[in-house]
């Protein structure tokens, strides 16, 4: 018989939903997500990309969900009371879960739920924090102390990769409490078997004058300081290689600067925002992904788990969570210092002598990723939770 898990989100999310219509297809778990901003069945405005979002691939299809009314004055994820559900738990309990899985703990609805549940039914968290961007001094003292509060109300967590291990073990988990399930995107629709993508990333390079034995050096994201893309502008201009072009593609707060730091370097080429559909084939059209990231914050990095899905050799930087897990120095890429740009600038001269030298190294990423898939994750859910007990 079927376990019975209830998962709470705060939203649909792209990297999500493919895996909870995964998890609906398993013989040991029972699924219903409980998204609890309610008001982002709309389209959604998203402050740093300064535009609103209606991704276009399904969110919502393949698995059993419920939208939970968020009663909060000032709805949304940039508060703990953004996300206020007063019916969240009487709604999880009718439905008869046996356990909870939680992501994300800094929002009303979901701490109260962990608590509402810790000692009835096993309740698990995941979450992708590191200790990356701590600094000693007493702040990081209290928040350690409050920290260790809040996780008392999870019995057990996912880890995404070692950053997170790490973080978890420092704030009172036990480690036979914590299990590996690894952050992951949906590998095979970023791979392009059928190679549609490619067809359509050529046809752009040659529209951007990137010649075929030009390597192109990707940033995709969001213009925002927390990527660091102004460093990666400065690396461009210190490299000065006609054969090296750099693609950038997104929008944000510092899309301006990045475009008059960029003035008069015909390598450094600007693409808008492009949807979940079209994410593949930029990717395609590049041999490096770059992310100098200097934090606050990046936890991760997802966008390293597109590329290497595409075959792309990465550069990322020591403030990426992703980057003691994914990259393999001289191998698929390298960890560069966050905020260098002359060590950018050396990695990426070291990793653009030719296109065949990334290519290589993109076949090592594209054997790398491929255990950091979803299925992964569902049979590290299926074995940890349906048979555990709090």
């Amino acid at each position: 018989m079927k376990k019975k898990l209830a998962i709470i989100s705060s939203h649909p999310i792209q990297y999500n939903a493919p895996l909870f219509a995964l998890l609906s297809k398993s013989d040991l778990l029972e699924i219903k997500v409980f998204y609890t901003w309610s008001q982002s069945q709309e389209t959604l405005f998203d402050k740093d990309f300064g535009k609103a979002i209606q991704w276009d691939i399904p969110l919502l299809e393949g698995y059993s969900y419920e939208f939970i009314d968020n009663v909060s004055a000032n709805p949304g994820p940039g508060s703990f009371r953004g996300i206020t559900c007063p019916t969240l738990n009487q709604k999880i309990k009718e439905w008869g879960a046996e356990a909870l899985l939680v992501f994300g703990w800094n929002y009303h609805a979901h701490y109260y739920a962990m608590r509402k549940f810790k000692g009835m039914i096993p309740v698990y968290f995941r979450g992708d924090s590191t200790l990356l961007d701590e600094k000693p001094g007493w702040k990081q003292v209290l928040r350690r102390m409050f920290l260790r509060l809040v996780y008392r109300k999870a019995d057990f967590a996912f880890y995404v990769g070692e950053n997170s291990r790490q973080y978890y073990l420092r704030h009172g988990f036990r480690s036979d409490h914590l299990f590996f399930a690894p952050h992951a995107i949906d590998n095979q629709r970023f791979s392009d078997a059928g190679g549609e993508m490619r067809k359509e990333a050529e046809k752009l390079r040659s529209e951007l004058n990137i010649g075929k034995e030009d390597i192109a050096v990707l940033f995709i994201g969001k213009f925002e300081p927390k990527k660091d893309p102004l460093l990666l502008i400065d690396a461009a201009n210190h490299l000065q290689n006609p054969k090296v072009h750099f693609v950038f593609v997104g929008n944000g707060i510092l899309e301006e600067q990045l475009k008059a730091r960029a003035s008069g370097n015909s390598t450094i080429h600007f693409i808008p925002f492009q949807n979940q559909s079209r994410v593949p084939m930029v990717y395609h059209l590049c041999d490096i992904l770059a992310l100098p990231s200097q934090g606050p914050g990046e936890t991760w990095g997802l966008v390293v788990n597109e590329a290497m899905a595409c075959g792309k050799a990465i550069l990322v930087s020591d403030k990426s969570g992703c980057a003691i897990d994914l990259v393999k120095p001289g191998e698929n890429g390298y960890i560069m210092t966050s905020g260098n740009v002359v060590e950018c600038t050396e990695l990426l001269k070291k990793m653009t002598v030719s296109r065949e030298h990334t290519r290589i190294m993109g076949e090592v990423s594209g054997k790398i990723i491929s255990s950091w898939s979803f299925e992964a994750i569902r049979k590290s859910f299926e074995m940890n939770i349906n048979n555990q007990r709090s």
